[in-house]
């Protein structure tokens, strides 16, 4: 098997962050999402990915590489522009070949990975596997609708939808799946469809195996969900330090302090993770907070955020939560005291808060 993992889109719904990097790359825990779609493919057992990429591509060739540092080898598709799922399958056909290969969307984080999944595909030879997680807003996904065990409808973000089982963005096929795009219109979005793909074969009376997760998963569009997974992510860490603490530094709970950190008179309760050049001085860092490297956190305190590379947040007395800082990023206090800020800024950003 191979494997296919799509990195391009826009992130519309990340922006300002997306106006400048891949949503892919952004650091969950410390450690870009890209990368765990990535190692769950290895540990299931295929090395050999190919890499759908867009405007962004040129800063996933530079963190991902030649595939080498995660035991595979990758192979760089462009797609020109957003066209959907099913046509990033589509251009991928050469790399594909003949064979049978899971789709991974690159923004996606399901905990307990996919080898369950692409053991029970090998065992089963379906033409297809999707997997199916009951979720509140079903609306904002592909939806199934299953009777007795088999799918017999799938429908994009439906605004009425008629069952909770939203589409996770894994998905495993056969060759199958090319003729059944080769016979589909794009929808009224513009794009080719992975679901009106599937319910192509549906229709053409291909075997279509349903797999509804029990685990969790997230997709990572949006602020909320990228908070939320990096919570999730930050409580499965083992606590350890390989940092400097200098004086009156007190670590609480699961903290994890990474190579070249630097803390000196702070609290840091954790979950969470302070990552490798990064100083934190005076200040208060919060639970499931990321603070990525090379940053500083002087005189502040901060708690349920993600905060990117290279940014410096100082003498803000106010406490920032439910915060997503971007890359380079600098946030000082001005003289009037808010009692929190919510924040989402793009990289290079300044702000002074009054």
């Amino acid at each position: 098997m191979k494997a296919l993992i799509l990195s391009g889109g826009t992130g519309t719904r990340l922006r300002p962050i997306t106006h400048t990097s891949a949503k892919q790359l952004v650091p969950i825990a410390n450690k870009p999402i890209l990368f765990y779609g990535i190692e769950a493919v290895v540990a299931a057992g295929i090395t050999e990915i190919g890499i759908i990429t867009g405007e962004t591509g040129p800063e996933v060739r530079a963190a991902v590489g030649d595939g080498s540092r995660f035991g595979a080898s990758v192979t760089y598709i462009p797609q020109e522009a957003p066209l959907g799922l099913a046509h990033a399958v589509l251009i991928a056909r050469d790399f594909l070949g003949e064979d049978r290969f899971v789709m991974y969307l690159g923004d996606n984080l399901i905990r307990d990975g996919i080898t369950e999944f692409v053991d029970e595909f090998r065992r089963l030879q379906p033409d297809a596997e999707i997997l199916l997680a009951r979720v509140p807003e079903p609306q904002r996904f592909g939806v199934a609708e299953l009777e007795d065990g088999r799918v017999v409808r799938l429908v994009e973000k439906p605004p009425v939808p008629r069952s909770d089982l939203a589409l996770v963005g894994v998905y495993l096929f056969s060759p199958a799946v090319f003729h059944a795009i080769e016979r589909i219109e794009p929808s009224a979005r513009g794009e080719l469809e992975i679901t009106d793909a599937i319910q192509r074969m549906i229709d053409d009376g291909a075997r279509v195996v349903p797999h509804v997760i029990t685990g969790w998963w997230k997709d990572t569009g949006r602020l909320e969900d990228m908070l939320e997974a990096n919570r999730i992510i930050l409580d499965t860490l083992a606590p350890r330090v390989e940092g400097l603490l200098g004086e009156d530094v007190r670590l609480e709970g699961k903290v994890v302090i990474q190579t070249g950190a630097q803390l000196r008179n702070c609290l840091v309760r954790g979950p969470a993770i302070i990552g490798s050049g990064t100083l934190i001085e005076q200040s208060y860092v919060g639970p499931f907070t990321s603070i990525y490297h090379d940053c500083t956190i002087r005189r502040s305190e901060i708690e349920h955020s993600i905060v990117l590379e290279g940014s410096v947040i100082d003498g803000v007395d106010g406490k920032i939560e439910s915060s997503l800082i971007g890359k380079g990023c600098t946030v000082r206090s001005s003289p009037e005291r808010p009692r929190a800020y919510r924040l989402m800024l793009g990289d290079q950003s300044r702000v002074e808060l009054r």
